[in-house]
């Protein structure tokens, strides 16, 4: 079986801790062999969130990073509570919300920071999945970047 935590380690990266709702919602809920999260923002090691519009306050760069961090908030979100990263079989869809000015259009582009990263864990047949990126006006605390997906369970 394809060991996802151990490909994770492989990468070198960290996981920031899990973030606890601040609203009325739960990060995940898991029905049957479905794993929903929760949209998550961008959390940093220090439990700080990277924030700013993409295109005014940072960069389309610097929104592919904070979109990589996302993608790492919901793996701490997953190890934290199902222990393992290896309880994922692959991903089935991700919604990527881009905070950007009205002319932004490389949305894909920055949501791919988070893409990327789960082809790296779990693989291009298992990481990849159905995938939309769009642009807002404004997300919560001014985040550059707003994820929620949907994860098939062994």
């Amino acid at each position: 079986m394809y060991n996802a935590d151990e490909q994770f380690e492989k990468l070198g990266l960290t996981l920031p801790p899990a973030p606890t709702p601040l609203g009325v919602y739960k990060p995940y809920v898991i029905d049957g062999k479905y794993l929903y999260l929760s949209g998550h923002g961008p959390v940093q090691d220090d439990k700080s969130l990277i924030i700013g519009r993409i295109d005014r306050d940072i960069t389309p760069e610097e929104g592919k990073l904070a979109a990589r961090q996302v993608g790492l908030t919901m793996l701490s979100t997953i190890k934290t509570n199902l222990g393992s990263l290896n309880k994922v079989k692959r991903v089935i869809k991700v919604l990527g919300m881009v905070n950007c000015t009205p002319e932004f259009e490389k949305h894909p582009y920055i949501i791919n920071g988070c893409s990327e990263l789960f082809a790296a864990v779990w693989g291009e047949e298992n990481g990849i999945g159905t995938r939309s990126a769009v642009g807002f006006g404004s997300l919560p605390d001014n985040i550059p970047v707003e994820i929620e997906a949907l994860f098939e369970l062994y």
